[in-house]
This record gives C-alpha cells, structure tokens and sequence, in this order.
C-alpha cells in the first residue's frame, strides 16, 4: 500500500509533467497566495469562507467522533482552540487552503451544514476536502457543494484530487458522481483513529 502523499505525486506528475507537487522537485517557486476567496451559490446553499463566529458551530460538529473519523487531521477528543486555530489559518492572507462554510440559511437550516476545503498542492493542482454534519448526511449536501466548488474552480486549476477513505463509500459517490476518476489505493493516517487507513484517491481533470 502506497502512501497517500505518494500517490498524490505520481498521479499529478504523470498527468502534467511540468507540474510537480510541492515537494522540492522541479519548480522552485512558491506557490501563489492570495486573501480573496469568493463566495459560491451551491444550490439551496452557499459557499462562504469560513468566519470566527462559525467557531461553535464548527466545533461542535468536528467533536462528534461520527465526522472526526472521516477526516484525517481532526483529532479525537477535539482540543480546545483547535477550531479558533483552523479559521486563522484559513482567514490568514499568506495560505494554501481556502475553507468555506457551508451555509444553509436559505435552505432553512443554519449557517454551517459542514465544511469544504481547498488546498493547493502546486501550480494547477488543489486538493478537495469537506465534512457534512451528521445530521445532514444523505441529503445532497456534499453533492451541492463539490459540484459548485469544482465548477467555480477559484484556484484556476488544471487537477482537482481528492482522497475519501474506503469505510466511506458515500463520500466516493460523491466525488464520482462529480467526475472524479479513481487513481488508486493509498493510505493516510487518521488523528480520530489514531492509526493509518486505506483510502482512495480520485482526480478531475479541467482543462
């Protein structure tokens, strides 16, 4: 079993070999850094960046060990300031991912229905992450908001990967019913689990 980052390299490497990921090899400059990050309609939601006051919510959601387990960098039990942490670093102007909240306020139920993510690996290639709250599983919330973020494409993309662990078939239809194609199998350590897991990763190719 390769490990995930790995895969991740051979896949974008063979894909566009003039873009390597962020690892020292080929290109030496940094990656682009920006604080604008728009604002996306997904549907009966929107995708809005992620905010200090989405704080408790945020928290509340990634405590539940439902969602940590899907993930593999929320940690189980959530540490205090973990959450206030990640809106930091995701609101600072000199980053890589870009995190918006999924707001279902014209949907009729909250400002945060989960979190999708964006984090750039290089040059025309992010990685997709997202979580839904578990009582908002199975109801066309993940779909609604990869398929709007993945049209959107606010990093200018020519790859979009994306990685789901294989206990979690749900979230791999969502990224297949999207257009994703499956790369291979791989594995990735999970902080909730405390241990590594077998996932799959897929890819989108834009252009």
């Amino acid at each position: 079993m390769v490990l995930l980052s790995e895969l991740l390299m051979r896949s974008a490497e063979t894909l566009f070999p003039l873009f390597t990921l962020a690892s020292g090899k080929g290109h030496d400059m940094a990656l682009p850094k920006t604080a604008f990050q728009p604002s996306i309609v997904a549907g009966a939601y929107d995708l809005r960046p992620v905010r200090l006051s989405d704080a408790g919510l945020i928290a509340l959601y990634t405590g539940d060990l439902r969602v940590a387990q899907t993930t593999s960098s929320i940690p189980h039990p959530l540490p205090p300031g973990t959450t206030e942490a990640f809106i930091a670093r995701c609101m600072a102007d000199a980053r890589i991912e870009d995190a918006w909240a999924i707001d279902g306020i014209r949907a009729g139920v909250g400002e945060v229905t989960g979190v999708i993510s964006m984090t750039r690996m290089d040059f025309g290639h992010s990685e997709i992450g997202y979580w839904v709250a578990p009582i908002f599983w199975n109801t066309g919330v993940a779909s609604a908001a990869v398929t709007a973020l993945v049209a959107a494409n606010p990093h200018a993309d020519r790859v979009i990967f994306g990685t789901v662990q294989q206990g979690n078939p749900a979230s791999a239809r969502v990224l297949t019913n999207c257009g994703f194609t499956y790369l291979g199998d791989a594995e990735s350590y999970c902080l909730a689990r405390g241990s590594a897991v077998p996932t799959w990763t897929y890819s989108r190719k834009l252009d």
